[in-house]
C-alpha cells in the first residue's frame, strides 16, 4: 500500500494482535488492487447497553484512485469475527470495483421471444420456435407465472435461452410478447 494502514481503537484499550490482524487483513486486499492508497480501521467497543451481544464495531475506509470504499459498523461479540467480516465485506467491494474497471461487469442475458410449437401435456414438456428458427426445449418447471396446462401451441412466448447438456433450452419462459408491441385490435 502507499501509505500505511492506520488503525484507530475508541473506547477500548489497544491490542497489538488485534492491531496485527488488522494489519494483515488489509494486506490482503493489495492481491484483489496494488494501487490502494489508504486504509483506515476503526474499532469500537460499543456500548453494551445499547447493544447487548453486539459489543465490538469495526469500520473500514479504504482509498483507491477515484475510489472511497466503505464498510459501516460489522458487529460481534468477538471482536476477530467483526474484524473478519468487515474485510469480508471490503473484499467484496473490491472485487467488483476491479471487475468494472476491467469491464468484466456481469452481463444479464436479454430474454427472446417465440411462440410455442409443440407440447407433450403427459410428460410436462414442449419446444419454442423463435422467429430465426431455432428451437428451445422446455419443462413444466420452467414456466413462470402461469399454470403449465394453460400453455397452449401457438402461445406467444418470452425466455432466457440456455444452452444445456441435451442443447438449447428455454427458462423462465413467460406467456405473451412483453413489449413486442400488440397488433391492434379491431
Amino acid at each position: 500500500m502507499k501509505l500505511p494502514v492506520h488503525i484507530q481503537f475508541h473506547d477500548m484499550e489497544p491490542s497489538g494482535a488485534l492491531e496485527a490482524s488488522a494489519r494483515e487483513h488489509a494486506h490482503r486486499l493489495e492481491s484483489f488492487a496494488p494501487d490502494i492508497m489508504a486504509c483506515r480501521v476503526h474499532i469500537d467497543m460499543e456500548q453494551k447497553h445499547k447493544h447487548q451481544g453486539n459489543p465490538f464495531g469495526v469500520r473500514i475506509d479504504l482509498t483507491l484512485p477515484s475510489h472511497e470504499l466503505v464498510v459501516n459498523r460489522v458487529q460481534n461479540e468477538d471482536v476477530y469475527v467483526a474484524l473478519r467480516d468487515a474485510f469480508d465485506n471490503m473484499k467484496r467491494q473490491l472485487e467488483d470495483v476491479v471487475r468494472k474497471r476491467r469491464g468484466q461487469e456481469k452481463q444479464h442475458t436479454v430474454p427472446l421471444h417465440g411462440e410455442v410449437v409443440r407440447l407433450d401435456d403427459a410428460g410436462g414438456f414442449g419446444f419454442l420456435r423463435t422467429p430465426a428458427g431455432d428451437e428451445y426445449y422446455f419443462s413444466r418447471d420452467n414456466v413462470a407465472g402461469t399454470p403449465f396446462d394453460h400453455v397452449q401451441i401457438g402461445s406467444a412466448v418470452q425466455f432466457i435461452p440456455e444452452v444445456g447438456g441435451e442443447g438449447l433450452q428455454a427458462k423462465r419462459v413467460s406467456l405473451g410478447k412483453h413489449g413486442m408491441g400488440e397488433p391492434p385490435t379491431e
